[in-house]
């Protein structure tokens, strides 16, 4: 039996006792599962345990936070399962797999949508980023409370045969992409073949050829491993896409006014703080593929990459036009 079923097994025996969740959060201790798919020390991780040290600091240990972190609960995908059920209560996901459930979020996940990191955080931190956390905590559906942004790096191309310098150099490549129509469509606009795919299968896809490789930062590259099979790093820098800090609405419902202002509070400061953490973790990640031997190459001219993915942007994002003028006047 596969991780996936065995998560989908342990599902309903989780809800079950998600049922009994807003009984629990009255009593004196509580408990908020938090899950994410990167390792202990990540930036993501780290903010979240800091956050739940200082809830543990400001409610005398009555409140705290139990990390799951290296895809203990599953994949993304499972994560959200859980959260929506209320079997854990805090995940940190990305926006890609988001984007089927509140279409708006989808913008974020357009090719070059996003100048360069400074202008997505200037996105995230001012109304837009507000609106869009507004818009996914009141979607009737999403079962989910946008808490916080979390920077997600810029995405690059790597693979097991040979660098990317042009767009011709991504032609029958195999490259694993998020689980989102868009980033598909992307990879496909670009030569490539994008196979949708969880984080948490990638390494195996690698080591048996199902994939030549995948898209992703820095930071994840390294910590994923997945250098050990894909050694030529690109910087095509065609995505910029935010992550979230999302909390289960069956829990926070259970929440009290007071505590619930807590656990937004603290989120706020992990979005910031994850912030550093990202840029020292970054520059560590480089060093270390730098001493591995990787092959690092910078992608000197975008253009071709940009003019490529015109196609996506007719596709997904012309109902969005208006949001995309807003993104795209953030200065």
């Amino acid at each position: 039996m596969d991780r996936r079923s065995v998560v989908k097994l342990g599902l309903a025996g989780l809800a079950m006792g998600a049922v009994r969740v807003p009984a629990a959060f009255a009593q004196a201790k509580l408990v908020l599962k938090a899950t994410d798919v990167h390792p202990l020390g990540y930036p993501t991780v780290e903010a979240v345990e800091r956050m739940g040290k200082k809830l543990a600091a400001a409610t005398d240990a009555r409140i705290s936070i139990q990390m799951y972190p290296s895809m203990q609960l599953g994949g993304e995908k499972e994560m959200i399962e859980q959260a929506q059920v209320g079997a854990l209560q805090i995940a940190r996901i990305s926006v890609g797999p988001m984007g089927p459930l509140v279409p708006e979020l989808n913008v974020f996940n357009l090719p070059f949508v996003f100048r360069d990191a400074t202008h997505a955080e200037k996105v995230m931190d001012g109304p837009i980023g507000d609106e869009m956390l507004k818009k996914l905590s009141d979607h009737p559906t999403a079962g989910l409370i946008g808490l916080c942004w979390m920077n997600g790096g810029t995405r690059n191309v790597y693979n097991s045969k040979h660098p990317i310098k042009t767009v011709e150099d991504l032609k029958g490549l195999k490259i694993r992409m998020m689980g989102n129509p868009v980033f598909v469509d992307t990879m496909n606009s670009l030569g490539g073949n994008g196979v949708a795919m969880g984080f948490d299968q990638l390494v195996n896809a690698m080591q048996t050829g199902v994939v030549d490789g995948a898209e992703n930062n820095e930071p994840s590259y390294e910590s994923g491993q997945h250098y050990r099979y894909a050694k030529y790093y690109s910087r095509t820098g065609h995505l910029i896409i935010p992550e979230l800090l999302v909390f289960s609405k069956k829990s926070w419902e259970g929440l009290s006014k007071e505590d619930q202002a807590l656990v937004m509070r603290f989120a706020k400061e992990a979005q910031q703080e994850q912030r550093t953490l990202w840029y020292e973790r970054e520059k560590a990640s480089i060093e270390i593929l730098k001493k591995a031997g990787i092959e690092i190459n910078e992608v000197a001219d975008k253009k071709q990459f940009q003019a490529a993915v015109k196609p996506v942007w007719d596709k997904y994002g012309a109902q969005h036009a208006a949001l995309i003028e807003r993104i795209q006047g953030v200065k």
